[in-house]
């Protein structure tokens, strides 16, 4: 149970800080937030995606949300240098994302958030490459993932997942030939 939870502000972002009890941050609680996300260092880990491009944060999210909808999870990934008018927290299903504003970094916003969640932060992974995220990942007892790593495990995930269905394997040919003229022999209706 949760006694007492203050909010501190990092640009505009408002951040938990929880005295007592369980986490709960806007209708999810620490299972469901188990992993924070440099965004901008992940990107250029992960085959097809550049950080010259115009939607590289969306093509990350697009990977994430298949990453979350394999592994059952949900991530929080943080984006920094979002123009004006563009910063801001958004959902994505199982991905929220915050866009930090031009003049903060997501490592700040990293750290900020990290601090937030007090003794909660030991059951979240953080994946960085940056030296002061994992720093402020280690001192809080989270679990430090380089993105390399991360990237390694998202492409692992997402590329093992087969089209045809486990459980129903694929036809042979002879049984897929005995199908088809079954198919052409149908019977003509009887008339009356």
């Amino acid at each position: 149970m949760v006694d007492v939870v203050n909010h501190f502000t990092l640009n505009e972002f408002r951040f938990p800080e929880i005295i007592y009890g369980k986490l709960i941050i806007r209708g999810y609680n620490n299972r469901d937030m188990s992993i924070l996300i440099d965004g901008h260092n992940l990107i250029p880990h992960l085959p097809g995606i550049n950080l010259s491009d115009i939607d590289d944060e969306e093509q990350l999210i697009d990977w994430l949300q298949s990453y979350c909808r394999l592994r059952r999870r949900k991530v929080t990934v943080f984006f920094d240098q979002a123009p004006a008018g563009f910063s801001g927290e958004r959902n994505y299903g199982a991905v929220r994302a915050y866009f930090v504003r031009q003049g903060s970094t997501a490592d700040d916003a990293i750290a900020a958030y990290l601090k937030g969640l007090g003794k909660a932060a030991r059951n979240y992974k953080v994946v960085s490459s940056d030296r002061m995220v994992m720093a402020a990942a280690r001192s809080v007892h989270a679990q430090a993932i380089s993105a390399n790593v991360f990237a390694q495990e998202m492409v692992r995930v997402v590329e093992e997942v087969t089209e045809v269905d486990p459980h129903s394997p694929p036809l042979s040919a002879e049984e897929l030939e005995d199908w088809e003229e079954l198919f052409k022999e149908r019977k003509k209706p009887d008339s009356f």
